[in-house]
């Protein structure tokens, strides 16, 4: 169904300046501050609430999907993860292995915010929502090494190790375009490695820096 290339870079998060950026749809602009309110909100049902009364409960209640390539192993997966308003367990344990420290084989349960993120960032860039992945999960173990000898682009409480992190690219979408949407999701950090040719992307405080 997609084709990706592998083309690995070393990953890294660390903090800087902010960049300017471009501003979404407004509709896309609605459904961004929607998914902002987070999976628990829905849970308790007032979320759905209130896309009903802002006049997008449908693209909320829309099924969500991914595609994705690891650029270290080469796996690829695309697969629906969201659908009837909730995430699909089975869909996320797939999604968390492929996401998995290819280093250790350890493997998380990644954030399905940061799985948002990517699923709206590739609406607002009009295209299929398939995505290289250059890192996802970290174990400590492998985020001291990379700390080590990584040229310290690599944070010591790295949101990759909390499974709120990953590092991508997203198609024929440059990378600078991709940092300026991300930018304008204003839903968590930001970080653009122009050289290696990635684009962090986390769930965690609003901040943006380059590397």
């Amino acid at each position: 169904m997609y084709a990706g290339l592998s083309r690995p870079r070393g990953p890294g998060d660390t903090a800087g300046m902010r960049q300017p950026h471009s501003r979404p749809h407004p509709e896309r602009r609605r459904l961004l501050q929607l998914l902002a309110i987070g999976p628990a909100a829905l849970a308790l049902g007032w979320r759905a609430r209130a896309a009903s009364a802002a006049g997008v409960a449908a693209p909320l209640l829309a099924p969500r999907a991914l595609s994705m390539v690891s650029t270290h192993t080469g796996e690829q997966l695309a697969i629906r993860y969201y659908e009837n308003g909730q995430y699909l367990p089975a869909a996320l344990q797939r999604l968390n292995h492929l996401l998995r420290d290819h280093r250790t084989g350890a493997v998380t349960s990644m954030d399905p915010a940061l799985f948002d993120r990517l699923y709206v960032l590739a609406q607002c860039a009009q295209c299929d929502a398939h995505y290289e992945i250059i890192s996802g999960y970290r174990s400590p173990a492998t985020n001291e090494m990379l700390r080590e000898t990584g040229g310290g682009g690599v944070a010591l409480h790295s949101l990759h190790m909390e499974g709120r992190a990953i590092d991508v690219r997203l198609g024929r979408t440059s990378c600078s375009r991709l940092r300026d949407l991300a930018l304008a999701q204003q839903a968590g950090g930001v970080g653009y490695y122009a050289k290696s040719d990635f684009v962090h992307l986390d769930t965690g405080r609003v901040r943006a820096w380059t590397g």
